[in-house]
């Protein structure tokens, strides 16, 4: 080839983003919530009216009200006619953590705002009560982890995890990072799958011992379990997870978009 003659670069294709946006509500409910849960109306009287809420973030007042339902189901404030909007305090949430999740996205964000440092474990079968409770058999011992949630500012762990990792994804359990902040996240990089959906199974349970002092507990307290089990592309379950939060101080909710 010539010094005349060049080279027809063909710019990148873009790639369209097939990610679903949020509606606008459920975005504005959970800034909404970030507020309230971080102090920002530690006076409950000064919650904003629906029509500086409008101008302040530029929505319809369908949204703000769609958004202020959503708050209101998960019990961080009260609305009453002639009253407005008032925050309710931490001690009639009974101090509870509000967990969003509808979709793994929300799982994500709970996990960001959170710190968990992962023990790993020999592998084991997966327990009994577990697998009896989401209804399946599985196979062989799995690789097995353990760990503490904890939020900023709160001595005690919000949840207690374990986690089973399937047994054919031994090469990517090598590489997990036990500091990072899931581990479905790093199983789908370094296993090359693909969560393609996640179920959950929620059920208040009489805790073991070593559950109970885990989570700073006394015999006789309540405990939520959550039961996660993530699959694949092809419907395997490469994941299942089991959190053990205080039933007193935590509280679930989500969102159901009617089609």
């Amino acid at each position: 080839m010539s010094g005349k003659e060049k080279l027809a670069v063909k710019a990148p294709k873009k790639i369209k983003s097939t990610a679903k946006k949020k509606p606008r509500y459920i975005e504005l409910a959970d800034e909404l919530r970030a507020a309230i849960l971080q102090g920002d109306y530690a006076d409950p009287g000064n919650f904003p009216t629906e029509s500086v809420l409008c101008e302040k973030y530029d929505v319809s007042r369908f949204t703000v009200r769609e958004a202020l339902r959503k708050l209101t189901t998960e019990g961080l404030i009260t609305r009453k006619r002639g009253s407005g909007t008032l925050v309710q305090p931490a001690t009639a949430r009974a101090g509870a953590l509000h967990q969003p999740l509808s979709n793994v996205g929300e799982i994500l964000q709970y996990a960001r705002d959170t710190t968990i440092i992962f023990e790993k474990r020999q592998p084991t079968a997966i327990p009994d009560d577990v697998a009896a409770q989401i209804d399946i058999s599985p196979q062989g011992e799995w690789f097995t982890f353990r760990g503490k949630r904890m939020k900023p500012g709160k001595e005690l762990p919000i949840a207690l995890t374990e986690a089973w990792i399937h047994p054919d994804l031994a090469e990517a359990v090598a590489q997990i990072d036990t500091n990072a902040v899931t581990l479905f996240g790093q199983i789908e990089l370094l296993g090359k799958v693909t969560v393609t959906r996640v179920t959950q199974d929620i059920q208040a349970i009489k805790a073991s011992k070593d559950i109970l002092e885990g989570l700073g507990l006394t015999k006789g307290d309540p405990v939520l379990r959550i039961l996660r089990c993530y699959f694949d592309e092809d419907g395997r379950i490469f994941e299942i997870s089991a959190s053990y939060h205080p039933g007193e101080h935590f509280a679930y909710s989500m969102h159901i978009e009617v089609d």
